[in-house]
């Protein structure tokens, strides 16, 4: 019986849950004794000049190692991603001038941690204030320019200019703008990094996504060469697209100082510096247009976004790309059309986030079909059922140049309204409108598709190798932060070459042994580096099998592996074997080969010769076909009190294809937190800024952080379409909650006040903002 599909408990858990995760804070290498802190002087300001800076008082005070600026290191500014706009560059400590509050300054090195707080108190900066632009729209006017070697605060434009006749003919035109907030990631691990400068090599501990990548980028920015840099990432305690290379600012910086004096450094942020300066999410403008006929039939779309790439345009501002892949969503409409400016604004610069430029599509699309449905007075299932492309239309390719690989919309829909009782819902909806109840019931529904391993066709590397007791040794270039990859990829390994899978071990995070890899984001690690750790699997036995052939006398097409038992053996006379642990001891004896020099498999080139030389090693890359397309629909019901505006989530129902389910804990447990955070985004979380660019959420008192009693127990429908773009059929899973539950939270909202004349209300639905969308929807009744 396979293990492939069953409910296998998380390897890693025992060690979370008992003696804790090795962070990059709890990092003890012997290298590292002595190492001194560094600590940030941040500016106060969001945009002004540095006229001058006097470190003086800093550097006598009790256990300053350095204080150091810009001039003192001399590292390049570089342009964000080196494409598009290259005169929007960022050096690590502010050159010249600050363009967001928080921005780091000046860097304190202490031999205690403590100290550097204290000292970095007495750095004295003389800001020249310069206007600020904190609104994206008001920074596309050019008015207040951030960068001014660019002349403009335009980072990239995509599509064409929108057609004036597009909605001719349409009976019904909605219009609306639509704030997809600012969010901050809050990760529970913050960033930290620590460094060693040897003389010739630096070692970097960082909490990372991705540290093949990582590894370059400091070779990159600090001037090394190809193997001058060696990246650990040991447990990493949350990323969501903020923790992807490159470094930040921060730890470039502390990675330089190991390097320019001489001893390991350590920097660890806090929350406040968290939540002031790693990259923040979403922060796109939305105007969307939607037009067609009354019988509920979507003939044309049309989505306009002003995306806020923060101070200095990375990540964040090349999002629009991902939201212009996504724009149609689910629904087969004739006429689709797309344009968007990312600009710079002196905010805290915007990365991916879970999700990263799909979410803001699907919160579009699904608002916009509620609005139709409302302007023509049919309810929103109808018209959503109407307009979905059919399941026999796969492979779909969209209006907007994207081919959906599988899926079945209508079923996904059919399986959420059944199992949360719609009709049902809607006559308590009725019952309590007709009482004129305090608490309204709102019904919010979103139907979602998503793109993943990609935008492009992705690929992945892996390693195996069978250890001297026997046992695997797997090496991936996906490094996990909470998705489970020891367990998915020992099950994987175990189902192949019938291996225990407490004998499996998995290694990732160390550019020395994984020096390639893609690293995890943009839920790809299954898809690729699991497909990438089959493959291997597969040619391993395959090697494997021609060794037991010699071991056996016989040949290699009659000899078969039992999985059960991990043995060896002539078809039909299973008693004579021979088993993992004897072919590796006999390629021990037999093999001088070092570790990877001595590999009998290579790509998938038809594993070895059989002949006994060397370990039992393989190495592979899986290269996929295409990226495949998750999707599925949500169901939210909302509990809304007329009196003070407050929202509770009652249900919420969420069927999310992934394609073949390779361990449903693993895959709940992404459910799980994926619809968590887009329940967050619908009802609380938002960073906020003044008018002078001053954080008024740099914390998580004042950022409404979410938690276990604001959210229900989610029912999980299952539903499975697997793929052909990889031989497991699977799909990712890490970001789909938080896509499709925003808009199914946001629209369950509206609904619950839809009777009352409130036809939009922007994300976060706070009770305030609630409150005062009835008062004025009243005040409009008159």
């Amino acid at each position: 019986m396979s293990i492939m599909g069953t409910r296998v408990l998380r390897r890693e858990d025992p060690k979370f849950l008992t003696v804790g995760g090795t962070y990059v804070e709890d990092v003890r290498d012997e290298r590292l004794a002595g190492a001194a802190h560094v600590t940030f002087v941040r500016s106060p300001v969001a945009h002004a000049r540095i006229t001058g800076i006097d470190t003086s008082a800093a550097a006598e005070a009790p256990g300053v190692v350095a204080v150091v600026t810009a001039d003192d290191l001399g590292l390049p500014a570089v342009p964000g991603l080196g494409l598009l706009n290259q005169d929007i560059k960022r050096s690590p400590l502010a050159a010249g001038v600050v363009r967001f509050a928080g921005e780091p300054v000046a860097a304190v090195v202490t031999e205690e941690r403590y100290q550097g707080e204290d000292a970095a108190e007495l750095v004295f900066v003389d800001y020249d204030p310069l206007p600020p632009v904190v609104d994206p729209e008001e920074a596309l006017n050019d008015q207040v320019i951030v960068h001014e070697d660019a002349g403009t605060n335009v980072f990239m434009r995509v599509g064409e200019a929108p057609d004036e006749h597009t909605f001719d003919g349409c009976d019904v035109v909605v219009r609306q703008r639509i704030v997809n907030q600012r969010v901050a990631v809050a990760p529970l691990e913050g960033r930290g990094s620590a460094a060693v400068w040897d003389g010739e090599r630096l070692t970097v501990w960082l909490s990372t996504q991705s540290p093949q990548a990582a590894r370059d980028a400091y070779q990159g920015i600090l001037g090394l060469e190809p193997g001058q840099v060696r990246l650990i990432a040991p447990d990493v305690g949350g990323g969501f697209g903020a923790k992807i290379a490159p470094p930040s600012a921060e730890d470039v910086v502390t990675a330089s100082l190991a390097r320019h004096l001489g001893r390991p450094m350590r920097w660890t942020e806090t929350r406040t510096e968290n939540m002031l300066a790693m990259g923040h999410g979403r922060a796109q403008i939305q105007r969307v247009t939607i037009g067609g006929r009354r019988d509920g039939t979507v003939e044309a779309y049309r989505l306009e976004v002003v995306a806020d790439g923060g101070a200095y345009a990375g990540m964040g501002a090349m999002l629009p790309f991902m939201t212009r892949m996504m724009v149609p969503g689910v629904y087969a409409i004739p006429t689709v059309e797309f344009t968007a400016a990312s600009v710079v604004t002196n905010t805290t610069p915007t990365v991916a986030y879970r999700g990263a430029g799909r979410p803001e599509a699907t919160a579009a699309i699904e608002r916009a079909m509620d609005l139709f449905a409302a302007e023509i007075g049919r309810d929103p299932v109808e018209v959503r059922r109407r307009n979905l492309i059919p399941a026999d239309a796969f492979p779909y390719t969209t209006p907007t140049g994207a081919t959906y690989d599988s899926g079945d919309y209508a079923r996904a829909l059919d399986l959420a309204l059944e199992s949360a009782g719609y009709a049902e819902l809607r006559e308590e909806q009725r019952r309590r409108r007709e009482a004129g109840d305090v608490h309204q019931l709102g019904i919010g529904v979103s139907v979602y598709v998503e793109v993943t391993g990609g935008p492009y066709a992705g690929r992945e590397d892996a390693r195996i190798e069978i250890t001297p007791d026997g046992g695997a040794r797997v090496y991936t270039g996906t490094s996990p932060h909470g998705q489970g990859h020891v367990t998915s990829w020992s099950m994987l390994v175990s189902d192949q070459l019938g291996i225990p899978m407490d004998r499996i071990e998995v290694v990732h995070g160390d550019t020395d042994l994984v020096p390639t890899g893609g690293g995890t984001a943009g839920s790809r690690s299954l898809q690729l580096g699991g497909a990438a750790v089959h493959q291997a699997a597969v040619e391993m036995v395959e090697l494997a099998r021609r060794r037991a052939a010699d071991r056996l006398e016989a040949n290699p097409d009659d000899v078969v592996l039992d999985t059960t038992s991990g043995r060896f053996h002539v078809a039909g006379t299973p008693a004579v074997h021979t088993t993992w642990a004897e072919l590796a001891a006999e390629a021990a004896a037999g093999g001088s080969g070092d570790d990877a020099g001595g590999a009998d498999a290579r790509s998938g080139d038809g594993a070895g010769s059989g002949d006994g030389a060397g370990p039992l090693v393989v190495e592979t890359t899986f290269q996929a076909a295409s990226p495949t397309f998750p999707f599925g629909a949500h169901v939210a019901v909302v509990d809304l009190d007329t009196e003070t505006g407050k929202a509770t989530v009652e249900r919420f129902v969420a069927v999310d294809d992934a394609g073949t389910i390779l361990n449903p804990v693993v895959v709940e447990g992404q459910r799980h937190g994926g619809l968590a955070q887009g329940i967050a985004q619908a009802l609380c979380e938002e960073v906020v800024y003044d008018a002078d660019g001053n954080p008024l959420t740099s914390n998580l008192a004042d950022f409404t952080f979410i938690s276990a009693p604001e959210l229900p127990s989610f029912e999980l429908v299952p539903m499975e379409t697997p793929t052909d773009a990889n031989p497991l059929g699977a799909k990712g899973i890490g970001e789909s909650g938080t896509i499709g539950a925003s808009p199914a939270v946001q629209n369950a909202v509206v609904d619950a006040l839809s009777h009352l004349g409130v036809r939009h209300i922007d994300m976060p639905c706070t009770p305030q903002r609630v409150w005062e969308a009835i008062r004025a929807a009243r005040d409009a009744a008159g």
